[in-house]
């Protein structure tokens, strides 16, 4: 008898009819990623997890079920024959979809897990287009210059994608408005659009490999714009800090800073090799006679060695900064370090989730 095929990384499989004998016990910290956040490698395996592109095939019925399996297991409540890898794979896929200070289900493309598949066709397309623009809808596939309404558009897209990105992965539980969104957004994907038409306007007469290089540093100039202005309410208000034990001590401006900071260098370094190798290759690629023949492929073969190299860049940058960063107390704002000098004089150091 046939039945539906489910995946191996599936939660269906959390729960199957036979199960390792035993409870599992209650003193696994699932508060904390399974692997050491102290050492890089801990912390990519960690995000190498987090960014798994597989995690958007997964059906709300699947996340619900994570969702009681992690939430149960916090109240000590532990589902009948859970083994401790199931319990990290629910724990993973309950990450991957909700956020961590809100608890509120993240739009599917403002997912983590959504980076790799939504930038490979932005960043692919932004990168053939720019130079190329479009083929006509028919042979002989003339190709057009650029022009700036193409760069305008593709600009606007990744722009407008990254905000639902920066909004969707904030640091900090402080409500944010309707209109203090929209304002945000309107600020950072028109200041994103803004820099990208700058700079092309100053590449007109540089050799074409360097006009490809362009998007990069559009886009590197652009996160500085984007991430801060859609995060702009924790420059606002701070975002709450913690001791090493998790219990809240207020909140920081300071380490509102230091979040973005880190954010904005992990995405622009996420941004290197996807925006600046694919470049490189098809420019030599696109003197060779296959590619003359068929520039028809140019397109998707510039997406997919985009799409290459994020498999690996997105986790390796999101590694960087541990996702439970810390701040010296003393770096912390006079008030907030009063505060908590007065409640445990011992503490140096606190910590706050940096966003991604």
């Amino acid at each position: 008898m046939w039945t539906p095929w489910t995946p191996p990384w599936s939660p269906l499989t959390l729960v199957p009819a036979l199960q390792k004998m035993g409870e599992l016990p209650l003193d696994i910290n699932i508060q904390e990623p399974r692997w050491d956040q102290s050492t890089f490698l801990g912390r990519a395996r960690h995000f190498f997890t987090v960014t798994d592109p597989r995690n958007l095939l997964l059906s709300g019925t699947q996340l619900e079920a994570s969702r009681n399996i992690v939430q149960n297991y916090r109240a000590g409540v532990v589902t009948p024959g859970l083994t401790e890898d199931q319990l990290w794979r629910a724990k993973y896929v309950y990450d991957s979809a909700f956020h961590p200070d809100t608890g509120e289900k993240v739009v599917l493309i403002g997912r983590m897990s959504a980076q790799v598949p939504m930038n490979m066709t932005i960043t692919g397309c932004m990168l053939t287009f720019y130079r190329q623009v479009l083929f006509c809808v028919s042979p002989p596939w003339v190709l057009c210059s650029r022009k700036t309404p193409t760069v305008v558009f593709w600009q606007w897209g990744n722009q407008s994608f990254n905000a639902i990105v920066n909004y969707s992965n904030r640091s900090g539980d402080a409500p944010i408005t309707g209109g203090q969104l929209g304002t945000a957004y309107v600020s950072a994907t028109t200041g994103a659009v803004a820099t990208a038409l700058g700079l092309k306007s100053l590449t007109k007469h540089l050799p074409p490999l360097v006009g490809r290089l362009v998007p990069f540093a559009a886009v590197a100039a652009a996160n500085c714009i984007n991430i801060p202005v859609m995060r702009q309410r924790e420059l606002q208000v701070g975002i709450p800090v913690t001791d090493e034990q998790g219990q809240r001590l207020g909140h920081s401006v300071a380490a509102a800073k230091q979040g973005i900071f880190q954010v904005v260098t992990s995405r622009i370094c996420m941004a290197i090799p996807a925006m600046a190798i694919p470049p490189v290759i098809m420019d030599t690629l696109e003197k060779k006679n296959f590619l003359k023949r068929r520039p028809w492929l140019g397109a998707p073969m510039q997406v997919g060695l985009v799409g290459f190299c994020l498999v690996f860049a997105t986790p390796l940058c999101c590694a960087l900064f541990p996702q439970r960063s810390s701040i010296h107390v003393s770096r912390l704002e006079p008030e907030l370090r009063a505060q908590i000098h007065e409640q445990n004089p011992s503490i140096e150091a606190v910590y706050y989730n940096k966003g991604l």
